[in-house]
């Protein structure tokens, strides 16, 4: 079905009844070439690269709840490459453009909005922190400018620029950063590689990981038995569960992060801001909801809700940075469980397994990484080599302490990053 203001209009005089299924609902095979376990945006953004980049459609994706139901649709939806180390800055960057070209790959609108992000510092140290910052972004190719105090009154005017705690020095912007809807993300990755032939099964979880000679050949779940050459696990938060299922144990830690959107608002703010001191990040959405975030509950779990004392933190530093925030009405609050990785940078590697590979460790980065995430690991999993982009993000490196990426410099720990 083409998507057309003509059938917004066909469908709604006529009760909505006619719109078709925008992918298939088939029952597993009893085998595929390649298993991929996970139905989020990175699990399927890597079933359409095997298929659109390496010509492999007899894939899986199998997703124990419905398509997109995760962390993919439980974030704050913003896109950037502002990145300083070696490895990270390559990857983001390779991912931005993806971004960029990727409705267009799809074709299908996500909605992706390059206003702009403006990362805020509050003292000299910070500031000599982010020139750094925006040179390596430069170095590679993105794009930084660096704002005085003043620039950023001229785009920010609302921000309180005379508070005495954190006072406002000046910021980062980052102009090709932005945001996307994430639903329409995930949308339209399953509905490009349903197309191709992928078989996108919902409602199937899987409970084993067969193996047999010290190889993978297949998974057990809640539908039966199927067979595989290769299988690829990328579950986000739940990671660490399901490695176990193949005698793995992950340097992953679960842990909730909380976001919070208010009512519909006149557009107000046209960038997205990042508040590093009280670790608040904000944007407005596309229905014009305050849409911001901050930090992780700091308890491991896998629960997908936060708890109070979070969102009074939370809100606590909106009102720091923007005391105007309080005269809007919270609208609802929701939990995604992060998997963090001890140097808070990601994985993409082959597991000690032979066939099953590994993508996990997004901690606060995996949304603006579903492209790139997708693009490296079909890479690795189709040609069993790293992609250029992603050679840094080898699971060894936990072993050896070779090639740690600590991108905020908190030290080798799960809860810092």
């Amino acid at each position: 079905m083409r998507y057309s203001g003509w059938q917004v209009l066909a469908q709604g005089i006529t009760g909505n009844r006619g719109w078709r299924p925008a992918w298939r609902d088939p029952a597993p095979k009893e085998a595929y070439d390649i298993v991929i376990i996970g139905g989020g945006g990175h699990g399927l953004s890597t079933a359409h690269y095997l298929a659109k980049e390496h010509g492999l459609t007899n894939v899986a994706v199998l997703e124990k709840g419905y398509l997109g139901g995760g962390s993919v649709g439980r974030n704050t939806t913003i896109v950037r490459a502002n990145y300083l180390l070696e490895g990270n800055s390559q990857f983001y960057s390779h991912s931005l453009r993806l971004w960029e070209g990727l409705e267009a790959d799809l074709n299908y609108n996500v909605m992706h909005s390059q206003r702009g992000l403006i990362n805020l510092f509050h003292s000299d140290g910070q500031r000599d922190a982010f020139v750094r910052r925006g040179n390596m972004m430069i170095n590679q190719g993105d794009d930084a400018i660096l704002l005085d105090r003043e620039g950023c009154r001229k785009l920010l005017p609302y921000l309180d620029y005379e508070q005495t705690r954190f006072p406002i020095y000046g910021g980062l912007y980052h102009p090709r950063g932005g945001t996307a809807r994430h639903d329409a993300v995930a949308w339209g990755y399953a509905r490009a590689a349903d197309r191709r032939g992928v078989d996108l099964i919902q409602n199937c979880e899987v409970t084993g990981i067969d193996i047999a000679g010290g190889r993978v050949t297949g998974v057990q779940t809640t539908r039966g038995a199927i067979r595989a050459k290769k299988v690829a696990i990328v579950v986000a938060g739940r990671s660490s569960q399901v490695a176990a299922m193949a005698g793995l144990r992950l340097p992953i830690e679960s842990h909730v992060l909380q976001a919070f959107v208010t009512e519909g608002l006149k557009p107000v703010i046209n960038h997205v801001i990042s508040y590093g001191m009280g670790h608040f990040y904000i944007s407005q959405s596309d229905k014009g909801g305050l849409v911001f975030g901050g930090d992780l509950d700091f308890y491991a779990s896998y629960a997908a809700r936060g708890n109070l004392p979070m969102a009074e933190h939370v809100a606590e530093a909106g009102m720091t940075l923007m005391p105007m925030i309080g005269r809007a009405r919270m609208l609802r609050s929701w939990g995604g469980i992060m998997d963090m990785s001890p140097d808070g940078s990601p994985i993409i590697d082959k597991a000690p397994v032979e066939g099953l590979y590994l993508n996990c460790g997004w901690c606060y980065g995996g949304f603006k990484a579903v492209p790139g995430s997708g693009n490296c690991f079909a890479h690795l999993i189709a040609t069993d080599r790293p992609h250029k982009a992603a050679s840094a993000f080898r699971l060894d490196r936990f072993e050896t302490g070779r090639g740690l990426m600590d991108e905020e410099g908190t030290g080798s720990q799960h809860n810092l990053h």
